[in-house]
């Protein structure tokens, strides 16, 4: 990623990464998505081409060790603690930590010394621990999703452990900006006490400014996933997450009054500003792509037109239905999106026949290269064969400072927290060994120095700190 998106560490070309993975991976992509949805049998083949085995030395740590304790199985010489963990570690006010902590984003503390870590909670109603409702955080007092906020020492020590946001709903995924902030989704178009399904900014080292909090309304109602910035056009590409019909991507193009955007820019906007549109792809003669999950080879590149949304906040009608299938484009499970190379990486997890896509998949990686105007496939699954192999359900995925990507798996068997190189070899980093309905990677992120992991764990929600020689990648 470029130094103004979400990385931490040395820029890494994914362009590179993924056209060579796209020639020979084999596993791949994971994260914060919804919840898996059971109907997922793994059946078929292994994923598009072999995993690469390179020559002498297998890429990676080594082989994974079990973990005495049960909870993460991680490679010789690599260790772990936990910094929170629902129902048990406390917050600085008492309560206890809440459920299903997701997407995530690290910030070098403002002293330079340690790293803030903002971590969305996914709560939708049923979890045991929500997130408290402390006075002047909440949006919509019927609901209990948001963020936490940790400032940790340099030595990884939890200095403070806060709410940042609350009183919202099925926080998911997000985005961190270039101004240094996060913008934390909601997955849902629920009504409750408010409506739901919008963008919410937050503020690592404010707290002052992130009180009374408002969404971010211009960039739409619907079930948010995962939000990316271009910071040289200021316009933002959304990820939609959502069924009957599948969701769409969307880009968001802020106002001339509105430009540049920084701190503080998007909390200032009017419900209508700027434009909302949804993707249409094309081929190069000029026949609409109505599914993406029709494109089975990688390198295949569609030509990308946008459709303004009629009624962004969907007082009548969703968002991905008010525009039909013939005039948009539209993908299963669009989950994590990441800025890099001059454009948007964007993951499709998994298509199903019975989901209305065109072709089944256990995933697609997507390079949107704007100045082009092009979408190009750089990685594609077929169905797992085994649903407890690495590799099976990409959603989200982030930079490694020491080389390759780091992909947080969310599929129906095991699951892994994998590293790719550039050459698109694939290793596991982690196994996590927590029994638990909701289990899945989250919210992967490298502290800003690059020395320390971070990763979130659902079902029962635990947030992990992992230390060890990631300077030694074979």
């Amino acid at each position: 990623m470029s130094r103004s998106s979400d990385a931490t560490g040395p820029a890494l070309s994914r362009r590179s990464f993924l056209a060579g993975a796209a020639a020979g991976a084999g596993v791949l992509l994971v994260g914060c998505g919804a919840s898996r949805d059971p109907g997922r049998a793994a059946t078929s083949s292994a994923a598009t081409g072999e995993a690469a085995t390179g020559g002498a030395a297998a890429p990676g740590y080594g082989p994974l060790v079990e973990d005495p304790r049960g909870l993460l199985a991680l490679p010789a010489g690599f260790r772990y603690r936990v910094l929170a963990r629902e129902g048990e570690t406390r917050l600085d006010t008492g309560e206890p930590a809440p459920s299903d902590p997701d997407g995530a984003a690290a910030f070098a503390a403002s002293d330079g010394e340690g790293t803030v870590l903002v971590v969305n909670h996914e709560v939708g109603g049923d979890e045991p621990h929500p997130v408290p409702h402390v006075a002047g955080l909440v949006y919509d007092e019927a609901a209990y999703g948001g963020t936490t906020t940790m400032l940790l020492g340099p030595d990884g020590e939890v200095r403070s452990h806060t709410v940042s946001l609350a009183g919202t709903r099925t926080n998911c995924a997000g985005g961190r900006t270039p101004w240094e902030t996060w913008l934390s989704c909601e997955e849902t178009e629920e009504i409750l006490g408010k409506p739901h399904g919008y963008v919410f900014e937050v503020d690592p080292f404010d707290p002052a400014a992130n009180r009374d909090p408002r969404p971010v309304a211009a960039l739409g109602r619907f079930a948010h996933e995962a939000v990316v910035v271009d910071p040289e056009a200021d316009v933002l590409y959304l990820t939609e997450d959502a069924v009957e019909p599948n969701g769409s991507l969307y880009r968001w193009v802020a106002p001339a009054d509105a430009r540049p955007l920084g701190r503080g820019s998007l909390r200032r906007l009017a419900p209508d500003a700027g434009v909302l549109e949804a993707l249409r792809a094309t081929t190069d003669d000029g026949r609409h792509v109505p599914d993406l999950s029709a494109a089975t080879e990688p390198g295949t590149a569609y030509r990308v037109e946008w459709v303004p949304v009629p009624d962004r906040d969907a007082v009548t009608t969703p968002v991905r239905r008010q525009l039909a299938d013939d005039r948009i484009t539209r993908a299963h499970k669009l989950e994590g999106a990441w800025w890099a190379d001059g454009g948007a990486y964007v993951v499709s997890s998994y298509a199903r026949a019975d989901d209305g896509s065109a072709t089944e998949h256990d995933g697609q990686v997507w390079f949107l290269d704007p100045r082009a105007g092009t979408l190009t496939l750089r990685l594609r699954f077929a169905r797992a064969v085994d649903a407890d192999a690495p590799g099976e359900g990409p959603d989200n995925i982030t930079l490694s400072p020491h080389g390759g990507v780091l992909i947080a798996e969310d599929g129906l068997g095991a699951v892994h927290l994998l590293g790719a190189t550039e050459a698109g070899e694939v290793y596991p980093l982690a196994r996590c060994d927590v029994a638990g309905e909701r289990t899945e990677f989250c919210g992967p992120v490298f502290a800003p120095d690059g020395r320390a992991l971070f990763a979130n764990v659902q079902g029962p929600g635990c947030t992990f700190l992992v230390e060890g020689p990631f300077d030694r990648l074979a």
